[in-house]
C-alpha cells in the first residue's frame, strides 16, 4: 500500500497527534494523496483535516493548525510514495544503455520522472507526460524543473529519443513559461547530430523563453565500451570542442548585453579538451550549473587559493588523491600549492584511467572503487587516500542509506583494506580540502 508512513520525527506535529510509523496518509482536506507532489503542497496550509488509517484498521480524522509551510515531521519509504516513472526513451546518448552487466540494480532503471525533478534536480524529457501532467505542475506551480531538451527541432528530437512523441517539447515548455514555471535546460551534445548549427538553433530557441527558461547547460555525449548494438555517434575532439566553445561564445557575447549574462554555459569538458581558458568565477553565476560539471574546475581552482592559507603550518603527514584524466592536471597543481605551502605535507596526486567503463570516460564522478584499487595497489604509499564525494551515487534508492557507496558497489572500507590506507573524502568543489588536511593532523596529534 502507497503512503505508509515509516518515519515519525520526535517532538514534531505528527507525533503530538499520535501519528505513528505503519500509519497511511489517505487524504489532506478531502484531497485524496497520490503521491510526494499532492503531499508537499497540500501540507503547506496552515489549517489540515488529515484522514489516517491506522494498524488497525480505525480511520482518524485530525485536524491541525500550524505555521504556513511548517512540516509535519512525517516521513514515507522510497521518498515518492511510489513507484518512480520510468524513461520511455532510447535516446542515442543514453548512458544508462551502455553500462556493463553486474552493477547495483538501482543503476539500471531509467527515472524520467518530474517529481524527482523538483524535489531532487533529476532532468525530464517531458514525453511521459499526459496535458493532466503539465496542468498539475501548473496547479501546484511545480517550478523549478528541469528540462532535457536536447534540441528543439521536432523531427531531430524524435530521432535522437527514439521516441515519436518527443517532438512537442518546446511547445510543452512554452505552456510551463507562460505559466510563470521556471526551468534550467540541459543539451547532451552529439557531434555531427545535433551540435553545430543545431546547437544554435535550440540555444536561440530557448532564449526566446527567458526569464523562464533561466540557463541552458550544454554537456558533451560520454561513451562507454559497452556500445555494442547501439548507434555509432562521435566524441569530441580537440579541434571540435575548439569550434563549439567559438561558435557558442558569440551568443554569449550577444546575451551578456542584453541580459547582463551569458544565458547558455558548456561544460567544463569542452574547455579542458580545447585546451581552452577556464572561464572566471563571475561567468558561473553561482555555480547553480556545477552539477552538469559547468564551472567545477573555476570553483575547486579558486577554493583552493582562497582557503590555502588557512593550512596549519604545523601538519604533517602523508597523503593521496586520484582523480580522473581529464582534471587530473588541476589536481596536479593543487598538491604543488599545497607543499609549497607546508613542505612537511606530503600530498601527491594520481591519475586513474577508466578501464571499468573504457578510457574514452575521463571524469573523476565515473571512477570506480575497482579501477582505484587496481591502479593504486602497491604504488600508493601514504597515511591517506583523498576521494571526492562524486565519486559515490547518490539518489533517492539511496535516501535511506547513509553508506557512500561507488558506482561498482565498492564501499570505503573495501578500498581501505585493499590499500591499507585511510579514506577521507571531500567535496568535489574543493573547499573543504584544506580543512580536512587539517582536521586529519589534530586527530593524529590527539591519538598520538
Amino acid at each position: 500500500m502507497k503512503n505508509i508512513i515509516t518515519k515519525v520525527i520526535s517532538n514534531g506535529i505528527a507525533e503530538e497527534v499520535g501519528i505513528e510509523v505503519n500509519d497511511v496518509l489517505l487524504s489532506i482536506n478531502d484531497n485524496k494523496i497520490n503521491d510526494i507532489i499532492d503531499y508537499k503542497f497540500l501540507s503547506a496550509d496552515e489549517e489540515l483535516v488529515l484522514e489516517i488509517e491506522k494498524a488497525n484498521g480505525e480511520i482518524w480524522e485530525i485536524e491541525i493548525e500550524k505555521e504556513y509551510g511548517e512540516d509535519l515531521g512525517i516521513e514515507f519509504g522510497g521518498g515518492l510514495m511510489d513507484v518512480a516513472k520510468s524513461c520511455s526513451n532510447k535516446c542515442i546518448f543514453c548512458f544508462i544503455d551502455q553500462l556493463p552487466k553486474g552493477m547495483r540494480e538501482t543503476l539500471y532503471f531509467k527515472d524520467d520522472d518530474s517529481r524527482l525533478s523538483f524535489l531532487q534536480g533529476n532532468f525530464v524529457t517531458l514525453t511521459n507526460m499526459k496535458d493532466e501532467d503539465i496542468d498539475r505542475i501548473i496547479k501546484y506551480h511545480i517550478s523549478p524543473i528541469n528540462v532535457s531538451v536536447h534540441t528543439t527541432n521536432p523531427h531531430l528530437r524524435v530521432q535522437m529519443l527514439n521516441n515519436k512523441f518527443a517532438g512537442d517539447v518546446f511547445e510543452r515548455m512554452q505552456k510551463l513559461a507562460a505559466a510563470g514555471i521556471i526551468m534550467n535546460a540541459q543539451i547532451v551534445s552529439v557531434p555531427g547530430i545535433n551540435n553545430g548549427e543545431e546547437l544554435k538553433r535550440t540555444i536561440k530557441d530557448l532564449y526566446t523563453l527567458y526569464p523562464q527558461v533561466s540557463d541552458v547547460a550544454v554537456v558533451p555525449i560520454g561513451i562507454t565500451k559497452f556500445r555494442q548494438g547501439l548507434k555509432e555517434v562521435k566524441t569530441y575532439t580537440k579541434e571540435m570542442s575548439i569550434e563549439e566553445l567559438e561558435a557558442v561564445k558569440r551568443l554569449q557575447d550577444m546575451y551578456i548585453r542584453e541580459i547582463g549574462e551569458p544565458f547558455v554555459r558548456l561544460s567544463d569538458e569542452f574547455y579542458l579538451v580545447a585546451d581552452k581558458q577556464i572561464p572566471r568565477q563571475e561567468f558561473y553565476d553561482d555555480y547553480h550549473q556545477i552539477e552538469d560539471g559547468i564551472g567545477m574546475v573555476r570553483c575547486f581552482r579558486d577554493a583552493i587559493i582562497n582557503t590555502l592559507d588557512d593550512l596549519d603550518l604545523k601538519n604533517s603527514g602523508s597523503f593521496s588523491i586520484v582523480t580522473g584524466c581529464l582534471a587530473y592536471n588541476e589536481l596536479l597543481e593543487a598538491t604543488h600549492k599545497i607543499k609549497r605551502r607546508n613542505s612537511k605535507i606530503k600530498i601527491d596526486a594520481y591519475k586513474i584511467i577508466n578501464n571499468y567503463f573504457g578510457e574514452t570516460i575521463t571524469i573523476a564522478g565515473l571512477l570506480t572503487g575497482t579501477d582505484i584499487i587496481d591502479q593504486m595497489k602497491g604504488i600508493i604509499n601514504s597515511e591517506y587516500l583523498i576521494l571526492s564525494n562524486n565519486m559515490f551515487r547518490k539518489g533517492y534508492e539511496l535516501a535511506d542509506s547513509d553508506e557512500q557507496i561507488m558506482l561498482d558497489n565498492m564501499k570505503i572500507k573495501d578500498i581501505e583494506l585493499a590499500l591499507n590506507v585511510k579514506v577521507i573524502v571531500v567535496d568535489y568543489t574543493g573547499e573543504d580540502l584544506i580543512q580536512k588536511l587539517n582536521e586529519t593532523n589534530k586527530e593524529e596529534n590527539k591519538n598520538g
